[in-house]
């Protein structure tokens, strides 16, 4: 496969996996600030940690802009000079995808095709009633067949492996963004860690993630914070875990690498930070600081991103 096709390939998958992972940070945001009894400060901390985690901050900043809902919104969903934006995303995976036509098959370009079409008029609808709610879901949903489409109908060659390389890469970086997200939203001084207002916030977050029924379904117990990191950490059979996601991406490349002779370097870092995961142990990530530690999974995730550019040639687009 030319390193050309490959890198569209790879992008078009971050860029539609990121379209939807926003889509779940803004809908925590969302949610968070409608928590009962929030006063007006609180409501603009929940929105300038979606700005944080989405790693949108410095230019939104650079923006001018107020940092309150509406600008937070239109910068993360509609603003074209923001790279990170809905909008920014689905035109980005759009290109990718023209570029590389005849890899995908015609379920798979209908479906991305289809979502650019109709995002503008979806989005508009969403401001004038009020309700950003449905406008989410409507992007998750487009996610979710897009995704089908690969499932039922992508040839399972090199094309596809460097397309669920691209999607976990960017899954593990999203997960770990919105489990980061309870460290950028400040409780009220009188209600701390185990209180109602720390329950809904880690509650939110799970959902935010499809997880809430599979946490119950794993542990049979009310939300925890040590459990919900174990689940979006460490359990390998939760889909959006962050071992799961590196799992992927290290078979992945195993894959290639016996297909494409002498492209180890990236394989080898993908095992390491395997390794790391499934040896791990979430009581010693929460006491050594969960934030801190997910600064570093984001940033040695990655690497490993860069590490597979530089095995294959991928150019970022």
């Amino acid at each position: 496969m030319l390193s050309r096709t490959a890198s569209n390939i790879f992008w078009l998958a971050r860029y539609l996996e990121r379209m939807e992972n926003l889509a779940r940070i803004i809908g925590v945001a969302e949610r968070m600030a409608m928590m009962p009894g929030e006063t007006e400060r609180e409501v603009e901390t929940q929105w300038e940690s979606a700005i944080i985690i989405s790693g949108c901050e410095p230019l939104f900043l650079e923006s001018g802009c107020a940092m309150e809902r509406d600008a937070i919104l239109d910068f993360l969903v509609r603003d074209p000079d923001n790279p990170s934006s809905l909008f920014s995303s689905i035109e980005a995976a759009r290109i990718n995808g023209r570029s590389v036509r005849t890899v995908l098959t015609m379920e798979m370009w209908e479906s991305l095709n289809t979502t650019w079409l109709e995002f503008e008029q979806r989005w508009d609808a969403a401001r004038d009633t009020g309700d950003i709610r449905v406008f989410l879901e409507w992007i998750k949903e487009r996610s979710a067949s897009f995704r089908g489409a690969i499932g039922g109908t992508m040839v399972r060659d090199q094309a596809w492996r460097f397309n669920q390389i691209g999607t976990h890469i960017e899954r593990a970086d999203n997960t770990a963004r919105i489990l980061d997200v309870k460290y950028h939203v400040l409780l009220p001084e009188d209600d701390g860690v185990g209180g109602s207002v720390d329950y809904f916030q880690w509650t939110t977050i799970l959902r935010a993630v499809s997880a809430l029924g599979s946490y119950h379904y794993i542990y049979r117990d009310q939300p925890q914070p040590w459990k919900i990191a174990d689940l979006l950490i460490l359990r390998p059979e939760m889909p959006r875990s962050l071992i799961y996601c590196i799992g992927a991406v290290q078979d992945r490349l195993f894959e290639l690498q016996d297909e494409l002779v002498g492209k180890t370097s990236c394989t080898r870092y993908a095992g390491k930070l395997y390794s790391e995961l499934r040896y791990a142990d979430a009581t010693d990530i929460f006491q050594g600081g969960l934030h801190e530690w997910l600064t570093q999974f984001i940033e040695r995730n990655d690497r490993l991103s860069e590490e597979i550019r530089n095995c294959y040639m991928l150019v970022p687009l």
